[in-house]
């Protein structure tokens, strides 16, 4: 029976900058030993950060969610500093705000690699996206509770 498996990996895709590679020397590295062919060592630290945050700029950019919860967090924001929340209150807060736009930003991934591997509709494609979708709405839940144990009782305090 032949082995069909390529007898090695693949050379890393080349990405021009302006067409979404990192920026640095223009690979779409896909693996660790792909950031090691012919030499080249370790994916250089700053083009992962370039590519984070390419990442997030357009899960921000592609989603108007992200938009608005990435608003309301601002509102929590703004509402702490002008109730004096206490430092524990703060971290959870941020925790709240940081858990719900990362589940955003890593739903807009499953979203669009789903879009790529089954471009035509299919039953697992809309379950990957609606168990995405469940994932932000989870912590967005979440983040709803943690405001009302934070914020309720500063505003309640308020009343007469």
């Amino acid at each position: 029976m032949p082995d069909d498996r390529p007898t090695s990996a693949p050379a890393p895709q080349t990405v021009p900058p302006a067409e979404g590679g990192c920026g640095c020397d223009g690979r779409l590295v896909r693996t660790a030993a792909d950031s090691r062919a012919d030499g080249a060592g370790r994916f250089p630290l700053l083009c992962a950060f370039r590519c984070a945050g390419r990442g997030i700029a357009y899960a921000f950019t592609s989603q108007r969610n992200l938009k608005i919860q990435l608003a309301v967090g601002l509102l929590a924001v703004i509402a702490g500093f002008a109730l004096g929340i206490s430092r524990t209150e703060w971290l959870a807060v941020v925790l709240a705000i940081m858990v719900v736009a990362v589940s955003e930003v890593v739903n807009t991934a499953v979203e669009s690699v789903t879009d790529l591997a089954s471009p035509d509709w299919h039953p697992l494609a809309r379950a990957a996206k609606d168990a995405g979708a469940g994932a932000v709405l989870l912590a967005s839940a979440g983040s709803v509770a943690v405001g009302l144990i934070v914020f309720a009782p500063h505003l309640l305090a308020l009343l007469p």
